[in-house]
């Protein structure tokens, strides 16, 4: 058993035998986990070199757009030619595009002709159009031209070329089918122009498929999981003015109003947050019913601009929105659910805050400190972000080795070439999986480990307070909030870095779980998916339940961190101890107050998603080149964002109150069930609610 910590938390021998109030707070500290320190700042070396290799590699504008028949990126303006503001792809070849929609077909999608467009063409009613390959060799047009003539140069074309045309080998195509622009690729409407097919056939051109399945091809390509992802993770680029202010402006003002409302109007702000939570919850599954179409006519469409009210083209951003929708419904039951059980206790965690209010009246600049973190954090998030994008977007443009007859006329070298006319692709190498991977733990860790560095000087400074007899005593530090980011810096670093390093691993270790089901997924008529869906539903709430431990556990061992000056596992032990022997006084006062801040955390974080809502519904995110496929995303990124700001300035309340009854518990055990370190106000809190019995007896 632990002996008694009265050596080592509110009294500490001095060197000449004299007894300290609160040394322990300035006295006795080494490093600690130095290790883990060298560790992080390894880590955070790696992050660099990889995010360098995104952005060296890395395109964001192929998440949006196809690739031409020369390997560019639709929109390039750096390409040859230039392809600003030619952000559509569109395929030249309707045969190749039926042939790659047979079921035994061995040509793909990928290795059709395809072409950079301003708009989407649509057959003429009167004659035949024509969209020919950029002007280059002898067919002397500028590209503002060739745009001018609807990319039309057929009357320029010599005999031979002519020929090559009407056998669909270019350089011109005729617009037999209409098109729709579909999330920037031109999607073949099956219905063939009559009056366009007579031209074709009269001019002696070769047979062209008509059926459904040149709409299903192209249609197959874009609702394919590489696209929508990759539109998803282009939503969140595009929207980058959405995520600073309703992920990053937006959900500061709101925690610091909380902080200061919860100083002022502390018996008023559980109710206000409970009816406040209850409120954004209906309000924002009320946005995703807007969205998948079941309220009102606002429904995600694939379509982008102007097109015949009569087509209806279907997408996978839909049926996720509805999927969002249904998940968004059970919550709101839940959460109304729990908010009508939890009334009768409210009372209880007016008493808990009251606690933690004392103290921030008493250390006002606990209120400014997370700004720092958050500043921080803001950084970092910007970095992230953009290296993700460019990841994400990475890898090498590469011709596509296929079989298939897709001979072409080449402009330039004036003939019919049939060897290099495959199309082009983006080839992904292993290692640029693992370097995502690599970039999404180092967010997670860094997080962590950010909120911890928060969490452990919050601590520290409340600490420093109450060992000191809060107000009345004059060992209190002067500024005790950067006394305790000093002690932080100088010794404990190590030790967050250990912290954070946990909760990390587990969560990762409990993604790589999901993503191996997700694999090994087998229909439920095979032997053994009994047995495999029970183990890994039982290996998850195992890893569910750890994780919430250990995050338990580690808010506790920063708070001794931040007392003792331990490592990190010594800290973990002596506050887990601590813990079971007053779990009951602890869990009867401090459920509850967790409760109404985690309902805090999520009205600033449902706040930020009601508001990136609006901002994403209005013109600049409906427009063509700033369409975004789906809210969902930044929507999702938005909430995220503002759940870790609230996180940072909730902290204040919620490590203030741990750390309170931490010591409390700690000081009462020492001297017999008498704290003689708590300041008078927090007793008289205690008194008043009748918890000083509960956590004495």
């Amino acid at each position: 058993m632990r002996g008694p910590l009265g050596a080592v938390i509110g009294r500490y021998p001095s060197s000449d035998g004299t007894t300290q109030l609160g040394g322990i707070i300035r006295h006795n500290r080494k490093c600690r986990d130095i290790a883990f320190l060298v560790i992080f700042i390894a880590f955070w070396v790696a992050m660099i070199v990889n995010s360098s290799f995104g952005f060296n590699q890395g395109d964001p504008l192929r998440l949006t757009y196809g690739l031409d028949y020369k390997g560019n990126v639709c929109g390039d303006k750096h390409a040859s030619p230039g392809l600003r503001q030619l952000e559509l792809r569109y395929w030249l070849n309707p045969n190749q595009v039926y042939q790659s929609g047979l079921k035994d077909s061995q040509f793909k999608l990928a290795n059709a002709r395809s072409i950079c467009l301003f708009d989407c063409p649509i057959p003429s009613e009167d004659s035949l159009n024509w969209v020919c390959d950029y002007p280059e060799g002898d067919i002397h047009l500028s590209m503002v031209d060739w745009i001018d003539r609807n990319y039309d140069y057929f009357e320029f074309l010599t005999p031979e070329m002519r020929n090559t045309s009407l056998q669909l080998q270019g350089p011109c195509y005729p617009v037999i089918f209409p098109s729709v622009n579909v999330y920037w690729s031109c999607q073949y409407i099956a219905r063939a122009s009559n009056m366009s097919l007579r031209h074709w056939q009269q001019m002696g051109g070769v047979n062209i498929n008509e059926d459904i399945v040149i709409d299903k091809s192209i249609h197959r390509s874009i609702n394919s999981r590489s696209s929508v992802l990759k539109r998803y993770m282009s939503d969140i680029g595009k929207s980058w003015p959405v995520l600073i202010v309703c992920g990053g402006l937006l959900p500061l003002f709101l925690s610091v109003l909380w902080l200061l409302m919860i100083r002022h109007f502390v018996a008023a702000m559980p109710w206000i947050t409970v009816a406040l939570f209850n409120i954004l919850i209906i309000s924002v599954t009320m946005f995703y019913y807007l969205k998948a179409g079941w309220i009102g006519n606002d429904a995600v469409s694939p379509i982008i601009g102007e097109h015949d009210p009569y087509i209806r083209v279907s997408g996978q951003e839909l049926n996720h929105l509805r999927v969002a929708a249904i998940f968004m419904s059970f919550v709101m039951v839940v959460s109304v659910l729990t908010s009508i059980a939890i009334v009768r206790r409210i009372l209880m965690a007016t008493s808990v805050l009251k606690v933690a209010a004392k103290v921030i009246r008493e250390v006002q600049a606990l209120i400014i400190f997370p700004i720092i973190p958050y500043a921080i954090l803001s950084i970092f998030y910007m970095f992230w972000i953009s290296a993700a994008l460019h990841l994400f977007s990475s890898g090498q443009v590469i011709q596509n080795n296929c079989s298939a007859n897709c001979c072409a006329y080449d402009l330039v070298s004036k003939r019919v070439n049939c060897d290099q006319c495959c199309g082009y692709g983006i080839r992904y190498t292993p290692h640029i999986a693992v370097g995502i991977f690599f970039h999404l733990f180092g967010c997670y860790w860094a997080t962590q480990f950010f909120i911890a560095c928060s969490s452990t000087v919050i601590a520290g400074s409340v600490a420093s307070y109450y060992w000191a007899r809060g107000e009345i005593s004059p060992e209190i530090p002067f500024l005790p909030v950067f006394s305790s980011m000093k002690q932080l810096i100088r010794y404990s670093l190590g030790s967050v870095a250990l912290g954070s390093l946990i909760v990390s691993f587990v969560e990762s270790i409990r993604f790589i779980l999901e993503s191996i089901r997700r694999k090994l997924k087998v229909a439920d008529t095979t032997a053994h998916s009994g047995f495999r869906k029970m183990a890994f539903h039982t290996s998850q709430g195992c890893l569910r339940c750890v994780e919430w431990t250990i995050k338990s556990v580690n808010r506790n061992a920063y708070i001794m961190i931040a007392i003792t000056g331990k490592s990190f596992c010594k800290a973990s032990a002596i506050a887990t101890e601590l813990i079971m022997n007053n779990i009951l006084r602890i869990g009867r006062v401090n459920v509850i107050g967790d409760v109404i801040l985690s309902l805090g955390k999520l009205c600033v974080s449902l706040s930020s998603a009601v508001f990136a809502f609006l901002m994403l519904d209005t013109h600049k995110y409906r427009s063509s080149h700033n369409r975004i496929s789906s809210p969902l995303f930044p929507v999702l990124v938005c909430w995220g964002l503002g759940y870790v700001v609230a996180t940072l300035f909730f902290a204040v309340v919620e490590m203030s109150i741990d750390t309170i009854i931490l010591s409390f518990c700690q000081d009462s055990e020492e001297h017999q069930g008498t704290a003689q370190y708590a300041p008078p106000l927090l007793i008289e809190t205690f008194n008043d609610q009748n918890e000083m019995q509960r956590l004495t007896h």
